[in-house]
């Protein structure tokens, strides 16, 4: 079974791709390769954070029950 990363993971992933995007000598082709694993990364991060609202949302109205 595959590892599931953390939300916070998937952060730190974002930020070394921004770093690599930041160099000026960078060539096209791997800039645009990591900018595509990072909108990947990023998407998965946002569904992470989705999930978790949705579960406080659930658990608050449980809460109030």
């Amino acid at each position: 079974m595959a590892k599931t990363e953390k939300f916070e993971e998937k952060i730190e992933k974002a930020k070394e791709l921004l770093e690599k995007l930041s160099s000026p000598s960078l060539p096209l082709e791997e800039s645009i390769a990591y900018y595509k694993e990072g909108v990947k990364i990023l998407k998965e991060a946002s569904s992470l954070l989705e999930n978790a609202k949705q579960e406080f949302k659930i658990l608050s109205e449980e809460k109030n029950l």
